[in-house]
């Protein structure tokens, strides 16, 4: 019996449908990782594809191609090693999401996801058949077991590996960020080893793909629950391990994270691969003085590089001086391209030319979503002609509750604060400001407003987002009744008001670009709400 038996953990980025680019990595990477003494090479799920492909998979051409590649990615692997690796597989009119072992030049077997997850973000029982059968491999007398991500939320997957005889069980995954997601992931370990008796190795990819983020978050637990190696988040690399020890060449610890910070990767990991794998020259923020704008501003400029980013500055007559004053000393500070455009000539001349058509009625919110949408179109504009991508600065809780304007501050391509409340904007401002000012304080201090009309504060239209944030919460995370908040001793009244507006809010949320997922449930693919819905359909306005 060999006393080592290396084995290397990949945690890398791969990208939707490229499929070619992709297993030129898995390539790639296998090489390097024989090079430096792995006998086994671990990817993780669907690396092939990259994940959710959704119904891609529901075309032949786009399946015809996988089993293409892999047919290719069989022979270019090395012949002394084995490789796990995650694609979809077609057989006899199923499709299965597959954990594939490939060896010696060849496919030796293929393990089925045995639990499809069909909650939340996840469609997979659309896509996939269930698998049924657990595996089991041996190298050098040592055996390892095999399952794909949701399989270990499960006992029975990890119970079947073991009663097979692992020593060892390989958890692949393409698990989504949310905040508090690392901690569910060691305690489910924790179980499975509780229950089996044997350590086990999760393996997670990292990189964004549309609302999903991916933070890898990879790591080894013992048979005793210990987390003996465990990765940094949002971080490409690949991790070496002895699978008889467990014991890495290298000391694999990653650092404590506060959720803050995590939050700013995931939301900066997510923009910044949105941008570049939809090939835009860059971005472009409007900068309105405000603080939503100020952080989206600061997270685009980390995540792109300040080259890729520039700044518009839309001022009216309603708009403080000190608003256009911080707009450009953030800019300065991040070394960003601003321009200023102000927008007080064509909202004078709009209302003129509409003043036939509003017949002498009184101003209203008409005319401050007027503004909004003149700003949207002097955004694009500038996008357009730069080959720019406009980033949404919206927040969840405006979102929520619609407090955005169609066409106007809703425009975008991609909304980094969009499962981001606005309490947690705040804390995001101060962790920018963690190593020195770069969000004026005056900005962070300032009462939010949105500077459409004289005096204007969102506490007009609002509850104070400190009571407004923890009722949103629960009625959208967590399915809450407005019964069940005022038994939480909330106002009933206050909270029936915000559930009707946000009801009344789905359709402008159909219409909103897409951002990163951060929590338990963000507004997008994983929350499905009906647009007309009677009860609260009643005095919208846009």
């Amino acid at each position: 019996m060999s006393p080592k038996l290396p084995i290397a953990l990949v945690q890398h980025n791969y990208k939707l449908a490229d499929i070619h680019g992709n297993a030129d990595r898995i390539v790639a990477a296998t090489r390097q990782a024989v090079s430096q003494g792995a006998r086994l090479v671990v990817f993780p799920e669907m690396a092939v594809t990259g994940y959710p492909a959704d119904d891609l998979l529901l075309r032949n051409d786009f399946l015809e191609n996988v089993e293409l590649v892999l047919g290719w990615m069989v022979k270019a692997l090395p012949s002394d090693a084995d490789v796990i690796v995650g694609a979809p597989w077609h057989q006899a009119g199923h499709l299965y999401n597959a954990a594939i072992h490939i060896a010696r030049g060849n496919i030796v077997h293929r393990y089925y996801k045995q639990c499809l997850p069909n909650y939340g973000v996840f469609d997979e029982r659309r896509h996939f058949t269930v698998g049924d059968t657990a595996y089991v491999f041996e190298i050098n007398q040592f055996r390892f077991g095999v399952t794909v991500c949701e399989d270990i939320w499960y006992p029975a997957p990890a119970r079947a590996a073991a009663e097979a005889g692992a020593n060892l069980l390989l958890n692949i995954n393409a698990s989504p960020f949310q905040i508090g997601k690392q901690t569910q992931r060691l305690q489910v370990l924790q179980a499975r080893v509780h229950e089996t008796k044997i350590p086990i190795a999760y393996l997670n990819r990292v990189g964004g793909q549309d609302e999903l983020v991916f933070d890898g978050d990879t790591r080894v637990v013992s048979a005793n629950g210990d987390s003996v190696i465990s990765t940094p988040p949002f971080e490409e690399a690949i991790y070496f391990l002895d699978a008889r020890s467990l014991a890495s060449p290298h000391r694999i610890s990653a650092p404590v994270i506060q959720q803050t910070e995590l939050v700013w990767r995931a939301l900066t990991t997510g923009l910044r691969d949105y941008v570049e794998d939809n090939r835009f020259a860059g971005v472009i923020v409007g900068l309105s003085g405000g603080i939503d704008s100020s952080v989206v501003l600061a997270l685009a400029v980390d995540a792109l590089g300040r080259e890729q980013v520039q700044a518009l500055t839309m001022p009216s007559q309603f708009t403080a001086g000190s608003s256009v004053e911080d707009a450009h000393i953030l800019a300065k500070s991040l070394g960003v391209k601003v321009r200023e455009i102000p927008i007080t000539p064509l909202f004078e001349t709009s209302k003129e030319m509409l003043r036939p058509a509003f017949e002498d009625l009184a101003p209203d919110t008409t005319e401050e979503n007027l503004q909004a949408r003149l700003r949207g179109n002097l955004l694009m504009a500038v996008a357009n002609k730069h080959r720019l991508m406009v980033v949404g600065t919206s927040n969840k809780s405006e979102i929520a509750m619609g407090y955005t304007t169609l066409y106007g501050d809703s425009v975008g391509g991609y909304a980094p604060l969009k499962d981001v409340p606005k309490t947690l904007v705040y804390q995001l401002a101060e962790y920018c400001n963690r190593d020195g000012t770069i969000i004026p304080q005056r900005v962070i201090d300032r009462p939010p407003t949105a500077e459409l009309a004289k005096g204007q504060l969102d506490t007009d239209s609002l509850p104070p987002y400190k009571v407004l944030d923890p009722i949103l919460e629960q009625l959208m995370e967590h399915d809450a009744s407005v019964e069940d908040l005022v038994a939480q001793g909330f106002d009933r009244a206050l909270v029936r008001s915000i559930w009707k507006q946000v009801l009344a809010s789905e359709y402008k949320r159909r219409q909103a670009p897409p951002g990163p997922k951060i929590r338990a449930r963000a507004f997008g693919r994983e929350r499905r709400y009906p647009i007309t819905c009677f009860s609260y359909g009643k005095n919208r306005t846009s």
